[in-house]
């Protein structure tokens, strides 16, 4: 088969978020929360995830996520409840999302 008779869908999901964190007197407790919500989104559901903005700021965060897949369904279903598992962390509070698929 030709590579060129062949129609490739990929799909790519992008996620800003913008957090504010509910407690924390230092950086250190802030990076320590961050640090954990994101390793466990990336165990949960295998997407690249980051500390992407506000990184001197002692109670605000960006993060930054990203996932490809050949629908956009998926996409949009698991950002949906990486938002949710976000929005049950009683530690932060979601101030701004901004999502993308491409």
């Amino acid at each position: 088969m030709r590579l060129n008779s062949l129609i490739l869908k990929m799909f790519v999901g992008i996620c800003r978020l913008e957090l504010h964190l509910m407690e924390g007197t230092s950086l250190k407790e802030k990076r320590q929360v961050i640090k954990s919500i994101t390793e466990r989104l990336k165990n949960r559901f295998n997407i690249s995830i980051a500390e992407v903005g506000c990184q001197d700021a002692l109670r605000r965060a960006e993060i930054g996520l990203a996932l490809v897949s050949n629908e956009t369904v998926y996409l949009e279903k698991v950002m949906g409840r990486v938002v949710n598992f976000i929005e049950n962390d009683g530690r932060v509070q979601i101030i701004k999302i901004d999502k993308e698929i491409y």
